[in-house]
C-alpha cells in the first residue's frame, strides 16, 4: 500500500490514475459480491467465504475470479454447468475501475497530496455503484450502503474536513474561526447534509402518497439522499436531487414509450388494429415501476465530484 501511495504522491499523473483504475477493477469484482448477496437471507459480503456458482454452487478458484479476464476466458458461462453469467459482472467492474480512475483524476489537478480524498471518493462512488445495481435488480437499496453511507459520512467528515470545503454550513462556521473549515464545520455541514437530504425526500413521498393512496417513494430513496448529503452538504443533496429527477423524468418517458411499443406490437401480433387507449394506460402503469435510487447516486456522484461544475449549472 505504502508503494501505491508514493506513486500516487509523485509520480506521473497518468500513472497514479491508471493505477488506482486497476485497483478500481478488483474492487469491483468485490463490489459483485456485496450486489448479488446483500439481497439474499443469510448470506453477507464475507459469508460463505469463497464464491460460488449461483447456480451450481461450485466454488470458484481464482483464475475464475480474475475481473474481466475471467469472464472473456469463460465466454461467460460457469466451466462447471454452463451457467450463463450476466454481462453485469464484467460491466460492475469496468465501471468501478473507470469511476475510481475518475476520482484520482478529479482530484489530481488539486494536489496529489490530497490523497484522502481520492479514497473518499472513490469509497462512497463504490456504494453507489452496489445501491445502483441492486435497485435495478431488487427495488430496494441495502441498509448496509444507506445507513452504513451516513456512518461513513461522519467519520469522512472528522478526518477530512475539506470535503465540506464548498457547504455553506461550514464555510459559515469557518468565517467565524479564522476562514478554514474545521472538524466543527464539517460535521456541521454533514448532519445538515443528511437532514436536508433525507427531510426532503421523506416530504415529497409524504405528498406524494397522500396524493395518489399508494406509496410514492421508497425510504431508501430517503435513506440513500441522506448518507449522499452527509458528504456534499444540504445544497449538495436538493442539487443530486434535480439531476436525479430529471434524469428520472427522462427515463421515464422512455420506458412508457418502450411498453407502449411492446403493447401495440402484441396487439398487432393478435390481429387488433384499435386499441390505443388501452395500450397508453398499460404504458402508463408499467412505465411507473422505475427504481429512483440509480438516478439520485448519478447526482450523488456527479455533485460529489463536480460540486463547483454543479453550482455554475443551477447558479
Amino acid at each position: 500500500m505504502q508503494g501505491l501511495e508514493q506513486l500516487l504522491l509523485t509520480g506521473p499523473p497518468w500513472a497514479g490514475i491508471a493505477l488506482w483504475a486497476f485497483v478500481g477493477l478488483f474492487v469491483g469484482s468485490f463490489l459483485n459480491v456485496a450486489i448479488h448477496r446483500l439481497p439474499l437471507e443469510g448470506e453477507t459480503v464475507s459469508f460463505p467465504r469463497r464464491s460460488r456458482c449461483p447456480d451450481c454452487r461450485t466454488e470458484l478458484t481464482w483464475k475464475e475470479n480474475l475481473p474481466l479476464v475471467s469472464w472473456l476466458f469463460l465466454r461467460g458461462r460457469c466451466r462447471s454447468c454452463g451457467w450463463s453469467i450476466p454481462a453485469r459482472y464484467p460491466a460492475v467492474e469496468a465501471l468501478t475501475a473507470l469511476l475510481w480512475g475518475l476520482s484520482a483524476w478529479s482530484v489530481e489537478p488539486r494536489s496529489w497530496g490530497d490523497w484522502g480524498m481520492v479514497v473518499l471518493f472513490s469509497t462512497v462512488l463504490a456504494g453507489l455503484v452496489v445501491a445502483t445495481f441492486v435497485d435495478f435488480a431488487c427495488f430496494e437499496i441495502p441498509d448496509e450502503v444507506s445507513i452504513g453511507g451516513m456512518f461513513a459520512a461522519v467519520v469522512f467528515s472528522l478526518a477530512l474536513p475539506g470535503v465540506h470545503e464548498g457547504t455553506w454550513v461550514a464555510r459559515a462556521v469557518a468565517e467565524g474561526a479564522g476562514g478554514q473549515v474545521d472538524r466543527f464545520g464539517a460535521l456541521l455541514g454533514c448532519l445538515a447534509g443528511m437532514a436536508v437530504g433525507g427531510g426532503v425526500l421523506w416530504v415529497i413521498g409524504w405528498i406524494g402518497t397522500k396524493a395518489y393512496g399508494t406509496d410514492a417513494m421508497g425510504f431508501g430513496d430517503v435513506k440513500l439522499l441522506a448518507a449522499g448529503g452527509g458528504f456534499v452538504g444540504p445544497g449538495g443533496a436538493l442539487a443530486a436531487l434535480m439531476i436525479a429527477a430529471m434524469v428520472a423524468s427522462v427515463a421515464g418517458i422512455g420506458n412508457m414509450l418502450r411498453f407502449l411499443c411492446l403493447s401495440r406490437a402484441r396487439a398487432r401480433s393478435r390481429g387488433r388494429s384499435g386499441g390505443w387507449q388501452r395500450s397508453l394506460r398499460v404504458a402508463r402503469i408499467a412505465g411507473r415501476y422505475l427504481p429512483f435510487g440509480p438516478y439520485l447516486a448519478l447526482g450523488i456522484g456527479i455533485v460529489l465530484l463536480y460540486w463547483n461544475h454543479v453550482l455554475v449549472l443551477f447558479g
